[in-house]
C-alpha cells in the first residue's frame, strides 16, 4: 500500500473513532486542546501561509465531532492559539503543549485529541515528518505510547 493510502486510512480511522465518542467529547478542556492541537499541526513546520490557516479551519468547521462546538468559537481560540505559535513558535509551543495537557486525566478526551492532529495532519494527503514529531510530543506530555497510534 502507497504511503498516501496509509495516511488516508489512517485519517479515516481516526475520524470514525472520534464520531463514536462524539458523546462524551463536550467538554471545555477537550474544547480548547482540540483547537491548541490543529494550530500545532498546522505551524508543525515552523511557519503557516494564510492558505494553510484557512484550510485548517475549514477542516475544523466540517469536522462532524468539532460540532459540538461554535463554529466562531472553536476559530476565534485557533487564530489565538497559531497567533501565539507563529509570534515565537518556542515560547508559543510550550504555551499550547501546557493547554493541550489539561486533558491528560481524562483518557478519552487525551486520545481524541492526538486524533484530531493525526486527522488534521492527515487531511492534505502528506502527514509529514514535522507534524508526526509534533503529534509524538503531545503523546508524550499526554502520557500516552504514541504506538497506539502508528507513530
Amino acid at each position: 500500500m502507497a504511503l498516501w493510502d496509509r495516511i488516508k486510512d489512517s485519517a479515516q480511522t481516526m475520524q470514525s473513532q472520534l464520531v463514536a465518542t462524539k458523546n462524551e467529547l463536550k467538554s471545555g478542556a477537550f474544547r480548547d486542546a482540540s483547537m491548541a492541537m490543529c494550530a500545532l499541526v498546522a505551524a508543525a513546520d515552523g511557519t503557516i501561509d494564510p492558505s494553510e490557516r484557512r484550510r485548517v479551519a475549514q477542516l475544523i468547521a466540517s469536522n462532524e465531532v468539532l460540532q459540538n462546538f461554535a463554529a466562531d468559537d472553536l476559530q476565534r481560540r485557533f487564530d489565538g492559539y497559531l497567533d501565539k505559535l507563529v509570534a515565537d513558535f518556542d515560547f508559543g509551543k510550550v504555551s499550547v503543549l501546557q493547554e493541550i495537557g489539561k486533558v491528560k486525566k481524562k483518557p478519552a478526551e487525551a486520545r481524541a485529541v492526538v486524533q484530531i492532529g493525526i486527522v488534521i495532519g492527515g487531511a492534505d494527503g502528506d502527514f509529514d515528518k514535522t507534524e508526526q514529531a509534533v503529534v509524538r510530543e503531545v503523546c508524550f506530555a499526554l502520557g500516552i505510547t504514541p504506538a497506539e497510534f502508528d507513530l
